[in-house]
């Protein structure tokens, strides 16, 4: 049994999904997107998710996909994208309600 090698590390465009972009660096002097365009975009994808989703589900009912394998991969990962979304936003209104409850 030999054991494989550790492959190199992914770039960080392969992980956050194509047209993401990383923090800036501290002292870089770049500023990144602002975070309601991030958000948006986020939503955007979440969107494009599900309407991909509910494509591939039409097409399994009525018999045209044939791997049913990517209809439920991609149900998958739009009900774990919404998931996360929801928990973002619940995360933002315990913040938002922390915030208030603080004293001047």
């Amino acid at each position: 049994m030999s054991i494989a090698p550790i492959g190199a590390v992914t770039p960080v465009a392969a992980v956050l999904g194509p047209g993401a972009t990383a923090a800036p660096q501290p002292g870089s002097g770049s500023t990144g997107p602002s975070f309601a365009a991030s958000l948006a975009g986020a939503v955007d994808d979440l969107q494009q998710l599900q309407s991909t989703s509910n494509q591939l589900a039409v097409q399994a009912v009525t018999g045209s996909l044939d791997d049913i394998h990517t209809a439920v991969i991609a149900a998958t990962r739009a009900q774990v994208t919404l998931e996360l979304a929801a928990t973002v936003r619940n995360k933002g209104v315990e913040a938002f309600n922390e915030i208030m409850r603080m004293q001047a």
